[in-house]
């Protein structure tokens, strides 16, 4: 199987400039800035995750690409190579999630990694794909959707009944804020089914209209092609999570994954906790992987 990754460094300075040219107006660094910790993630994978096969790293331009990631089981993936023209540049993960799929080469069972998402204990196939399914089991959630993930989340399940031809609902699925296994062929047939309302929802920044990657994993779900497991994974938002306790996790874990969510702070607590976690990491994955040189 392999892994897909999509990765967008905020601090690069050809991405801001296009940023400002296309949308109009300066980037949020904020809201991308990049926290060093990429190359933890290779080791994770690495370390953990042995069956993996290639790793695509899925970005918008060379620019992009860190200057450490280079192998022959690391595969460059640019937005243009699997995004049609009429859709770049595009600044918003929902756009680039509805592509994937169209990655040359990629391997029937795949598995969707953010950026913020690492392997932190030992895995097996078996907790992504068993038997031609994937291994997921999402959370039912009635009516309210009161922010914008929320109401991408319940288009994507709107949409994801109607190509398995159920009838809409008042509830709709919020998968797991972890990594998603995927079946290429079923993802390609989802998209040959709705591809025209897949392509009305694209929008160059998030807007409230946008489905995102649950379409294909709930879709699956409602094909029967979903076995009901949840995803070993601890998930941490440093808005709410102390320092001290992110750390003890990475050094011993009681799940396999790990989510650690940014949010808006100071630039000065933002200096001093990317420091805190890169030692961390550091400490974690001393050896470097097969990724990088």
């Amino acid at each position: 199987m392999d892994i897909v990754l999509t990765y967008v460094n905020g601090l690069d300075p050809e991405w801001q400039k296009a940023y400002a040219e296309n949308v109009g107006e300066p980037v949020n660094v904020k809201r991308f800035r990049d926290w060093g910790t990429l190359r933890y993630l290779f080791r994770g994978i690495d370390r953990y995750m042995p069956f993996v096969r290639n790793v695509y790293l899925v970005v918008s331009s060379e620019s992009q690409v860190p200057s450490w990631a280079v192998g022959t089981d690391l595969k460059i993936v640019l937005h243009r190579d699997i995004i049609p023209a009429e859709y770049l540049p595009t600044f918003n993960s929902a756009t680039i999630e509805m592509f994937l799929h169209r990655i040359p080469g990629l391997d029937e069972e795949y598995i969707y990694f953010n950026d913020d998402i690492y392997p932190v204990a030992p895995c097996s196939p078996e907790d992504f794909f068993v038997e031609g399914k994937i291994c997921a089991k999402p959370a039912i959630m009635r009516f309210s959707a009161f922010n914008l993930f929320r109401k991408h989340t319940k288009n994507s399940d709107a949409l994801a009944r109607r190509a398995a031809g159920m009838k809409p609902s008042g509830f709709f699925r919020r998968p797991q804020h972890t990594c998603s296994p995927m079946l290429k062929s079923i993802c390609e047939r989802l998209y040959r089914k709705e591809e025209k309302a897949i392509l009305e929802s694209i929008t160059p920044t998030r807007e409230e209209k946008n489905v995102n990657q649950y379409i294909f994993t709930d879709y699956m779900y409602y094909r029967g092609l979903a076995l009901p497991r949840r995803q070993s994974n601890r998930h941490f938002s440093l808005a709410t999570a102390g320092l001290d306790q992110i750390c003890e996790f990475l050094m011993n874990p009681d799940r396999r994954f790990v989510c650690i969510n940014d949010v808006n702070m100071s630039d000065e607590r933002y200096v001093y906790m990317r420091k805190t976690l890169l030692d961390s990491f550091r400490k974690k994955f001393p050896s470097k992987s097969r990724f990088e040189i």
